[in-house]
């Protein structure tokens, strides 16, 4: 299946200066997320990509257009660095398109100006360049497919740190809580759509403000509530929380490198269910 990300936003909350890199491109270990996204999508045979582009999109085109295999596999170097031999490949049969859709477009026109390239593809995949997760995304395409869901989301739990307080009307607390407790679901991206979400879109609209909201209110949206591994890349302070993760060599989201572990043998909640 086709694959759109999302990937042009400014990413305000990650920019140390005007020149920062876009934030899909802002690096964990020795790749961008955005490719770490895209790899994961590849583990499960998903490799044909189109990335909405907007801010920064000189530097993820210069990005895949100098790509250097050798900084993520090994090889085999002769005569003095004339010849290089990959022992593997990332990318060898990834398919990319590159796509100008605007610097503050919102999501939904950004998919909407890549539907050209949608046609012909009953159901395909997208996701925000910036989120991480080892979820089992075989099991969610082949359980959506069975259904007859428009659109399905994957709903995680709040990862904020603060507590929410219950307050009596004295203004006694009773009860401190954190957010991450409470029995409610966020957007977690990782969206498998038909194409009937056209049908529900109109011009400059948001994907999951406006189009989800309508296909929830006919039924039509799933969530699949996952309390597995889930972590954005929205701040300074997630992406340090990545990257020690990925020096630590137990990055979750690298699914590629587990042998013998199918995605859907950890211990996880993996539920379908309506949203309407």
């Amino acid at each position: 299946m086709k694959v759109v990300i999302f990937c042009g936003g400014l990413g305000l909350r990650m920019r140390n200066d005007i020149d920062s890199a876009p934030k899909p491109m802002m690096s964990i270990g020795d790749r961008p997320v955005l490719w770490h996204i895209m790899r994961y999508y590849a583990h499960f045979g998903h490799t044909e990509f189109i990335l909405c582009l907007g801010y920064g999109a000189s530097t993820v085109k210069d990005y895949f257009l100098h790509y250097d295999e050798t900084r993520s596999n090994d090889f085999i170097l002769s005569k003095g660095g004339q010849n290089v031999q990959l022992l593997r490949s990332d990318i060898s049969d990834w398919q990319v398109s590159f796509i100008e859709t605007g610097i503050e477009t919102s999501i939904g026109e950004r998919l909407r100006r890549v539907r050209h390239l949608l046609d012909g593809d009953d159901v395909f995949l997208a996701n925000y360049g910036d989120v991480l997760t080892d979820a089992p995304m075989d099991e969610i395409v082949t359980d959506f497919l069975a259904g007859g869901a428009t659109a399905s989301l994957l709903a995680v739990p709040p990862q904020a740190s603060f507590h929410v307080l219950e307050i009596g009307e004295d203004a006694r607390v009773d009860r401190i809580d954190t957010v991450a407790s409470l029995p409610i679901w966020m957007n977690g991206g990782y969206f498998v759509m038909r194409q009937g979400v056209f049908d529900v879109l109109d011009e400059d609209e948001d994907l999951v403000e406006d189009a989800f909201r309508r296909l929830s209110e006919t039924g039509r949206l799933t969530a699949v509530r996952y309390t597995g591994f889930w972590a954005p890349m929205d701040t300074l302070k997630e992406r340090a929380v990545l990257e020690r993760l990925d020096a630590s060599g137990k990055a979750p989201w690298k699914v590629w490198r587990r042998t013998g572990e199918h995605p859907g043998n950890r211990s996880a909640r993996l539920v379908l269910e309506g949203t309407s």
